[in-house]
């Protein structure tokens, strides 16, 4: 829209001065009660009011925005309108492709191909396609790049194509760094300006992300979180988003990390704390004098994790922490300058004295914050390193879940553990020691089942469950975050002085998340340490986190198979879920770089890291933990001394250039893409197949059958993995079809431009229980349109329930959907013939993922579920009331279960996602928009 089309019913038209140059702004203050609203508020205000037009954003909303209830749990509709959209290449990909169907749709239906066309700046990191193949050598980088590139050719020039085509469409290529942490020391602009009617503009750097881990720029002061890629796409042609008022928690924090408790262990306490709160929804907002002490890639490493705790943000208010950052990262004086003025003149500079209004207020003393761990599945489940070995132990045992074992652990030793243990590792762990205490000699009390096995360079040692076989620093959340990744480095150093090494079974890897981090490291000569432990550089990538570990030391993966066991992976990153890491390892822990490092040496979870030793240096007296462990001086001064605003300037100076292999792709000058029939990369999909200028008449569901019942917490990755391919899968069956040895099968990640994989490959996760199939793990369900239901792979069935014209449903637990913005669990979903699905309750991206591909989201009634309501999963169901979507959002619909009837709650929140669902879907809505 021309700018002389905005309204300004506030008279907030107002100007800035910042050195030689003046900018036009809108004036917070001149809106009746904008002083009282938290931060990232007030950033949503000023959002309405620039983009007022009577039309999509209206004085109305700017008038309920400005007179937030706080009490309230969600307020009316706004549209927010981010100033760019964030990607990386596995969910860019799908995207890119979703964008050229749209502009073949576009000429089929008669329009033009350039209404096809990101209308706000869109940047897309290419991070997560590198796999760690090789590790523990010096060109491991380097072969693990070939292989990247030899992989994914055909994505690459895909997204190579999409740059020249699209404008305002940039893409940093692979090898440069993950997206967030490139985002976070070099995209975010804090606050962003562009050219207006009446001279330069300045307003909030806001984005939308497609992926999950987007509110990690949060830390910066930048209002932004994770959509699925079909939502992004819409931002991208220049739709607002619709969304609610949302409540927003403070959190005061006070005091300051004791020495031994890093950033990650402050992450996962955050984690445990806000989820078992209940966030899901809501922005988080920090506040209070600690803040302060909360460097920037503490607050970063916070904001990364907010889809853990299933806030939509966490954000920190603009402070001089956040311009300093800005200064070190190599950003303009001019800019930073900019940044202080705006915020001060908007009131949107922290004050440490004075509590905003929340909706509810938590705190949290940093100083009570103690190392940990979490796992094995879900990054909440917080465990104390102290307790960590018993926690493990009883897991191995038969406990449940995490939470059991600490509650048995507490029940039955309660006197055994210290109560608080701050775990300064240079004084004496002599006090409290556990059961089961290892006193350094050769045999450990728990290694009574170990499995011999000798490996390749004839090296003889043995196996057990609760082994590490992965210790891996990858990600995101911590590898941008200078000060766990020297203490990593510190502790590799010492371990090396004391004559340690990792044990042989552990396969070990450094992916940074940018150039940056090996700069440092070199610099400081840290890197040499790293190496001797096998921590070689394997990538600049995402790699474990998203299941992009590569196989294990071929012996260790024969034994882990041969005798079942259940072996452990240990990384520095985000995601911890069922499946994702590796298919062979079942118990997945998260943890601070420098944990890592230690695990790497001693080589179990069985083993306490506060009370026993390590191993046997070369002095022969046994080393701890406490022995190796840096102080925070030490690492402060390694980072004072070697991180410099250079590093980033160098770094980025060529970031969307590429290398010879990048710049080599053949990409031909055309407006439309030319589809190669044989790719089993890219292929067009069909969701604009039979389309029409005017959506087809909603309908009731009747005749459903259930494709699959399933618990709580089924996440994404259960729905749509990303990791590796089976080779007796469905997917893994069809690329074999077509050519595809079992050596190039890449991952699902890797293959989201092409549909007919993802659709076999949708709950195909090996972890997924099925409860209409009991006693099967995997994709499997039982098909009804044969005789006596037998069990089947649900993408076999699914072909004979569409063969059949039979719709289909999925019943669920609580938090369906949790995890990565994962627009291919909403896609295969609907492209398995799935019209409803039934779920306690929904994680935010998924559910609107749902209603973004035209499946419909209900709600179970309060208090009840599958089982509570006696479904079996046999019944088949008639869904009606659906109709009444036509003209309204109903509140329920009726359901009808062979002899069993309730109501269910319609989760279409919104008239703008009532729109998309009446449409069939938010790009089928988006594409005749543009028709018009």
């Amino acid at each position: 829209m021309a700018a002389d089309k905005y309204l300004d019913s506030f008279g907030t038209r107002g100007r800035l001065g910042v050195e030689d140059t003046t900018y036009q702004i809108r004036r917070l203050d001149r809106v009746d009660g904008s002083a009282r609203l938290p931060y990232s508020l007030k950033v949503l205000l000023e959002n309405l009011l620039r983009n007022e037009d009577g039309r999509l954003v209206t004085a109305e909303q700017v008038n309920a925005l400005a007179g937030w209830d706080p009490s309230a749990a969600h307020g009316r509709e706004i549209a927010y309108t981010p100033a760019r959209v964030l990607m990386q290449d596995f969910t860019g990909v799908p995207c890119v492709v979703d964008l050229v169907a749209m502009r073949d749709a576009i000429l089929e239906l008669g329009g033009q191909t350039s209404r096809i066309n990101p209308l706000c700046p869109t940047e897309l990191v290419i991070d997560h396609s590198v796999i760690a193949d090789v590790f523990g050598r010096a060109d491991a980088f380097t072969i693990n790049t070939e292989l990247e590139f030899e992989r994914n050719a055909e994505r690459y020039q895909l997204l190579r194509w999409g740059q020249q085509a699209f404008d305002d469409f940039s893409v940093v290529p692979p090898g440069t760094g993950i997206c967030h942490q490139v985002n976070l020391e070099y995209l975010a602009r804090v606050v962003f300006t562009r050219d207006g009617a009446d001279g330069p503009m300045a307003y909030p750097d806001t984005l939308v992300g497609t992926d999950s881990h987007t509110p990690m720029v949060n830390g910066l002061g930048v209002l932004g979180w994770g959509v699925g890629g079909i939502e992004a796409e819409a931002a991208m042609l220049g739709q607002p988003m619709s969304m609610l008022i949302p409540p927003v928690v403070g959190l005061k924090l006070t005091g300051e990390l004791q020495p031994g408790a890093t950033a990650t262990d402050l992450v996962l306490t955050v984690a445990e704390l806000l989820r078992a709160t209940g966030v899901v929804g809501k922005f988080v907002e920090f506040f209070g004098p600690g803040v302060a002490n909360v460097p920037l890639a503490n607050r970063a490493t916070i904001g990364n994790m907010s889809p853990e705790y299933g806030a939509t943000c966490a954000i920190f208010p603009i402070d001089q922490v956040t311009c300093d950052y800005l200064r070190l990262t190599g950003r303009s004086e001019h800019q930073i300058k900019l940044v202080e003025a705006y915020a001060k003149e908007q009131g949107m500079w922290h004050d440490p004295d004075r509590d905003p209004i929340y909706s509810q207020t938590l705190e949290l003393d940093l100083s009570r914050v103690e190392p940990s761990i979490a796992g094995p599945k879900r990054p909440q489940d917080r465990i104390p390193l102290r307790l960590a070995p018993h926690t493990v132990a009883a897991l191995l045992d038969g406990a449940e879940t995490t939470a059991q074992a600490l509650s048995d652990l507490d029940k039955a030793s309660a006197d055994s553990f210290p109560a608080s243990d701050p775990i300064a590792f240079g004084e004496s762990q002599s006090e409290g020691k556990p059961r089961a205490h290892w006193d350094g000699g050769d045999k450990l009390p728990w290694r009574t089942d170990a499995k011999p096995i000798e490996l390749a360079d004839g090296t003889r040692t043995e196996i057990d469950n609760g082994d590490v076989v992965i210790a891996a620093i990858t990600s995101c959340t911590n590898t941008s975050n200078p000060s766990v990744m020297v203490g990593a480095a510190l502790l590799a150093r010492n371990a090396v002085d004391k004559g340690l090494s990792r044990k042989p079974w552990v396969k070990t890897t450094l992916a940074p998340g940018s150039r940056v981090v090996t700069d440092y490291y070199e610099r400081a000569g840290l890197t040499p340490y790293l190496d001797k432990l096998g921590f070689n550089l394997v990538g600049y990538g995402c790699t474990t986190c998203i299941g992009n570990s590569g196989p294990l030391i071929p012996e260790v993966s024969k034994a882990v198979i041969d005798n079942d066991l259940t072996v452990c992976s240990v990384l520095s990153g985000n995601r911890n879920f069922e499946g994702r890491i590796h298919p062979e390892v079942r118990m997945n822990f998260l943890a601070s770089p420098p944990l890592v490092v230690a695990y790497a040496l001693a080589g179990t979870l069985r083993l306490n890291l506060v009370t026993d030793p390590l191993g046997t240096g070369s002095d022969g007296e046994p080393v701890y933990l406490r022995d190796i462990w840096p102080t925070a001086e030490e690492i402060a001064a390694v980072v004072d001394d070697n991180l410099q605003a250079e590093m980033f300037t160098s770094s980025y100076a060529d970031v969307f250039t590429g290398d010879d292999r990048w710049r080599s792709l053949d990409v031909p000058d055309t407006d439309t893409f030319s589809w190669a029939p044989d790719s089993t990369y890219v292929r067009r999909p069909p969701y604009f197949d039979g389309m029409t200028r005017e959506p087809a008449p909603l309908t009731d569901i009747t005749g459903a059958r259930v494709l699959a019942k399933l618990g709580d917490s089924v996440t994404t990755d259960h729905i749509s993995p990303a990791g590796s391919i089976r080779y007796d899968s469905p997917a893994g069956k069809y690329l074999s079809e077509h050519g595809i040895e079992r050596k190039d099968f890449n991952s699902y990640g890797s293959r989201r431009g092409n549909h007919e994989v993802m659709i076999r490959g949708t709950f195909a996760n090996v972890r997924l229980r099925n409860q209409l199939a009991p006693g099967t793990e995997g994709g499997f369900t039982r098909d009804f349109t044969r005789p006596d239901g037998p069990v089947s792979t649900i993408y076999d069935a699914s072909v004979n329930y569409l063969s059949a014209g039979t719709p289909l449903v999925i019943l669920a637990g609580k938090e369906y959907g949790s995890g990565s913005s994962r627009d291919w669990a909403a896609k295969g979903t609907v492209l398995l013939g799935v019209r409803a699905v039934l779920a306690v309750s929904y994680e935010r991206i998924h559910r609107s993922n749902l209603i973004g591909m035209g499946v419909l989201p209900l709600q179970f009634p309060d208090g009840a579920d599958a089982d509570s309501l006696g479904l079996t999963g046999e019944e088949t169901f008639d869904i009606t009331g659906v109709t009444a979507l036509s003209d309204s959002i109903p509140d329920t619909v009726h359901v009808r279960a062979g002899d069993i009837e309730f109501d269910a709650t319609v989760r279409i929140d919104t008239p703008g996602e009532a729109d998309y669902y009446r449409h069939g879907g938010i790009m089928q809505y988006v594409l005749r928009q543009l028709l018009d």
